[in-house]
């Protein structure tokens, strides 16, 4: 299927995040849920997937050390479609990864440790606040 075609009523969401096996849990988490999702651990070609698959969400983590996502969100702003939504996660404290977003203009932040449709569930209502 070519990445623009969309599966009707499926958000997409692209993830970047350098951890393999935090990648994977959030893969089948999400896809679980119904999203369809394409991941990278590479930060340096997320901004192509970006441009190609055309997400709604792209969930960036903040700790990766070749590019980490405070500073990668900039870059992929500026190739995302107008309505995708960028998120920042990390295992963080809360306050440091709040205060993290709001300098980098994120839509929102999510912290790692989620459970099961939790995660689904924040995604979902990020994109229904801002349609």
């Amino acid at each position: 299927m070519p990445e623009a075609q969309r599966r009707p009523g499926a958000t997409r969401v692209v993830v970047v995040d350098d951890d393999l096996h935090q990648l994977r849990l959030i893969e089948r988490t999400l896809e679980a849920e119904g999203f369809e999702v394409r991941s990278t651990a590479e930060p340096i070609g997320a901004s192509n997937l970006v441009r190609a698959f055309q997400p709604d969400i792209v969930l960036l983590d903040v700790n990766i050390p070749a590019l980490p996502g405070d500073r990668l969100l900039g870059l992929i702003r500026k190739v995302a479609p107008a309505h995708t939504r960028l998120v920042l996660h990390s295992s963080t404290d809360q306050e440091s990864l709040r205060e993290r977003a709001r300098k980098v203009g994120a839509d929102a932040w999510i912290q790692k440790n989620f459970e099961g449709g939790e995660l689904a569930s924040r995604l979902r209502r990020l994109l229904s606040q801002h349609p």
